[in-house]
């Protein structure tokens, strides 16, 4: 009877120990090098930003972090994870955007279980601090719509896990570092809207890259030739691009939206483009393009949807091929220098949709040197069934009557004797 109760008291002490044990973990404290990034943080900022309820305003370090998560001390602002070393670590700090002012030097980002900094829609200044790539197992970094400036450091090559780069709307300069090349991880690269200049590197190696934006910027050379192959999206518009689109663009299997606007390219617009098993959304507009190449499948297996070529060189009559891709639905060739008679297949796909083919939605051939009688399919639509622009060109008759007339006057007729007269000859020596 001893010997049970004996073993009774053992069994009792042993699980009130393991039951302390248990308490000791749920119980346990902040890692302390996680704290002092933490103060650092608040203690960085200049009081005036920390504005009443936001998430820092409520950081009270007489109390620990993550014990206190989404209480009144710590409403908000990160995340915590437990780990087996025996504390909580620091694995997510996203801030609120209200203002917060500061230098993100303030701190030495010594959070080596962070995975996503996230402090976007702020007012931080300074330059980005090379202490970031402290943190190692980082997989999201967005810096976006803040006061940032100097140069993207070179140092952030060392985030080899790092996913999202977000450096969006601010004033950083320089060139892109080419060692971005060694960012094996990344998926998505947004890095518009700053001053970045000297030519694009070559990104060619980061194979999961699937969304790079680099536009509103100052990077000049051409289009570079080798891109990541698994690119869905591409803008690099607002830039001082030159010279013609590489053949390689066509390379890029899995893109469905491009946008080279408002740059210096020139040259044709290659057929690649438009024999493009994926390609969506195309836009080329403000450019020097003098002319569009007839694809092999003359557009019977484009998946374009919308095509903005507007504000170009371009010549000639309007190529019949774009009528024939069965699901573009939206065309732009304002502002070129087009001439001839507007072809019928173009009145009927905005008038008379065939079968699998979409109709055209928004038609807008504006600013050309087209002439002669609009095609009378055009003259039964109503205002409101299609966006249909034809003002600024040699027309016999384009009355305010018709909603597509209004808006602008045609061309005098001097205008349109003088692109006349040059058109003639240079057909001639074409021919």
């Amino acid at each position: 009877m001893s010997k049970s109760i004996c073993n009774l008291k053992l069994s009792l002490q042993y699980l009130l120990l393991m039951t302390t044990l248990l308490l000791f973990k749920v119980d346990s404290r902040t890692h302390p090098g996680d704290i002092r990034v933490l103060k650092d943080l608040k203690h960085g900022l200049h009081p005036e930003s920390i504005a009443p309820g936001s998430c820092l305003s409520s950081w009270d370090f007489s109390v620990d972090p993550c014990d206190h998560i989404f209480s009144d001390r710590f409403t908000c602002g990160f995340r915590c994870d437990w780990f087996a070393s025996g504390f909580f670590r620091v694995t997510e700090i996203t801030l609120d955007p209200v203002g917060y002012s500061g230098l993100l030097s303030s701190t030495t980002w010594n959070l080596p279980y962070l995975q996503t900094l996230d402090v976007s829609d702020n007012s931080f200044y300074g330059s980005i601090p090379d202490s970031l790539s402290n943190l190692t197992r980082l997989r999201r970094l967005s810096l976006s719509m803040n006061l940032l400036s100097g140069k993207m450091p070179v140092s952030l090559v060392s985030l080899a896990h790092l996913e999202e780069l977000y450096l969006d709307n601010n004033s950083l300069h320089g060139s892109i570092p080419s060692n971005f090349n060694s960012l094996v991880s990344l998926k998505r690269l947004e890095i518009q809207e700053n001053n970045l200049s000297g030519e694009f590197p070559d990104l060619g190696a980061l194979k999961d890259l699937n969304y790079l934006d680099a536009s509103d910027n100052q990077i000049s050379g051409e289009v570079p030739s080798t891109l990541p192959v698994s690119l869905v999206e591409l803008s690099m518009r607002n830039n001082n691009l030159r010279g013609k689109l590489p053949v390689s663009v066509g390379d890029l299997e899995f893109l469905q939206v491009l946008d080279l606007s408002h740059n210096k390219l020139s040259g044709p617009i290659s057929s690649v483009l438009f024999d493009h098993p994926s390609l969506q959304q195309l836009t080329l507009s403000h450019n020097n393009f003098t002319f569009l190449q007839v694809p092999g499948t003359v557009g019977l297996t484009s998946k374009l949807i919308a095509l903005d070529s507007s504000y170009n060189d371009l010549r000639g009559i309007l190529p019949g091929f774009l009528c024939s891709m069965p699901k573009l639905s939206s065309l732009s060739l304002e502002n070129n220098k087009f001439t001839g008679m507007i072809p019928s297949q173009y009145a009927l796909k905005v008038a008379v949709p065939r079968g699998n083919s979409s109709s055209l939605e928004r038609l807008l051939l504006g600013g050309n040197y087209l002439f002669g009688p609009i095609p009378s399919v055009l003259m039964g639509l109503k205002p409101g069934s299609a966006n249909v622009s034809l003002v600024d060109n040699c027309l016999y008759r384009c009355p305010d009557t018709f909603f597509f007339c209004q808006g602008g006057n045609q061309k005098s007729l001097v205008d349109c004797k003088k692109r006349f007269d040059t058109v003639i000859p240079w057909i001639r020596t074409t021919n």
